[in-house]
């Protein structure tokens, strides 16, 4: 299982929410990259960015940060604001591997579709972020009603390999992955699943690699000092 150690950025500095919520946005360090180099030495080897400012209102104000991160050898997963192929394109050309499309495959399935095509699925992953079950966008202020499930399915049929899933309710609450409903989506579709939100210890880990989920995105837990990185990476397994 691979660790995703995260790094939300917003006007430049890393930042944390609680449920999403923008009106709790708080600054846990001032450079995104000294933040990285900390991943890479504990030994992870992927790095979960998302770009808040882009996630929001569409305009990616972090670039150059995330350029900077990829630079460092460190295979990097991004998401926020990721709305067309020309999106895609100035994506991959920071050095990402794996962009992550959240709000557009809702409104813009085809969109899914035409990345896949041309880039491959292993490049490309679908976040899913749900409340109660239902589908969230535009940095989860959103509601589309959608049924997370349901969802899931007709993005595999379109061929998507890489599902991210955040249950928005523990997102950011140290109060653990939720694990019910990441069950359900094993159930449901056969994608390879991205827990992400709720990871508050290192038993967490231990107890989603025995999930067989395939990667565990690790933040608020690493800024709280709540989780052993090194150590989570050991449990996870190969980083590949």
């Amino acid at each position: 299982m691979i660790i995703l150690p995260a790094i939300d950025l917003k006007d430049g500095a890393v930042v944390r929410l609680y449920k999403g919520s923008f009106d709790t946005v708080h600054q846990v360090a001032t450079d995104p990259v000294t933040v990285a180099r900390a991943f890479q030495e504990a030994g992870a080897t992927w790095i979960h960015m998302v770009d808040l400012d882009g996630a929001r209102d569409g305009v990616r104000r972090n670039a150059q940060l995330v350029q900077a991160v990829a630079a460092l050898g460190l295979q990097v997963e991004l998401g926020g604001g990721i709305r067309s192929m020309e999106d895609l394109k100035a994506v991959f050309a920071l050095g990402v591997t794996r962009a992550v499309i959240g709000s557009a495959a809702v409104s813009n399935p085809e969109l899914v579709a035409k990345a896949i095509a041309t880039y491959g699925a292993d490049r490309i992953a679908v976040g899913i972020d749900a409340r109660d079950g239902k589908v969230k966008t535009a940095g989860w202020e959103v509601d589309s009603g959608l049924d997370y499930l349901d969802f899931a399915r007709q993005m595999e049929r379109l061929g998507v390999k890489i599902i991210i899933f955040t249950d928005i309710e523990t997102d950011g609450m140290l109060s653990g992955p939720s694990f019910g409903r990441l069950q359900q989506l094993q159930k449901a579709v056969s994608c390879k699943l991205i827990a992400s939100g709720g990871v508050s210890c290192n038993q967490d880990i231990v107890d989603l690699e025995r999930m067989g989920v395939y990667g565990a995105i690790i933040g608020k837990a690493y800024y709280a000092g709540a989780i052993d990185l090194a150590q989570a990476v050991k449990d996870g397994g190969a980083q590949c």
